[in-house]
């Protein structure tokens, strides 16, 4: 990835840590983001291009751009967002495991409304109260379904964008600029 293309994320602070979250016990490389630096990292690439590739500079004081830290973060930034991008896609797998289990539950509640408006009319008429049963019903089933519906429409499309960006954001290119 050519660094002249990239658009640039750029981050100062005093020490490499501020970035992680201090409460995390596993190795530094496996650290989780802090949620304020994750916050500002995310929002500043949701705002860039989505065509061009990422890079990160990070501003860091010249004896802490010489730390083991410092050697890490990139790494440790990738992995980061590379574990977020597959987190998102187990999201959005149980959400289509979702989708469809809810879809199944509309499709047997519909199919049932559907005959029990048939049986209502035959028992009451289709006049009057027997008009409006069968239309409560046809009605019921349509909103059983309203759910899966809007899984399969809408609901998907917000992680499939989120795990992009995390997936641009783990092969960013990380850049340390000591002051």
């Amino acid at each position: 990835m050519a660094a002249e293309h990239a658009c640039t994320i750029e981050v100062r602070v005093e020490r490499i840590a501020q970035l992680f979250d201090t409460l995390d016990p596993v190795p530094f490389r496996e650290r989780d983001l802090d949620k304020d630096a994750e916050e500002f990292i995310v929002g500043w690439a949701r705002e860039l291009p989505g065509g061009r590739p990422i890079a990160m500079r990070l501003h860091v004081p010249k004896a802490e751009a010489a730390s083991e830290a410092a050697r890490e973060v990139g790494h440790a930034l990738t992995s980061y967002f590379r574990d977020r991008a597959a987190a998102v896609t187990n999201d959005l797998k149980e959400l289509f495991r979702l989708g469809r289990y809810s879809l199944l539950i509309g499709l047997v509640v519909l199919a049932a409304c559907i005959t029990a408006s048939r049986f209502a009319a035959g028992l009451v008429g289709t006049d009057g109260i027997g008009r409006f049963a069968e239309e409560s019903l046809i009605i019921v089933g349509w909103v059983a379904n309203w759910r899966p519906i809007e899984i399969f429409l809408y609901d998907w499309y917000p992680l499939v964008r989120r795990r992009a960006l995390y997936r641009r954001l783990s092969s960013a290119d990380v850049q340390l600029a000591p002051y």
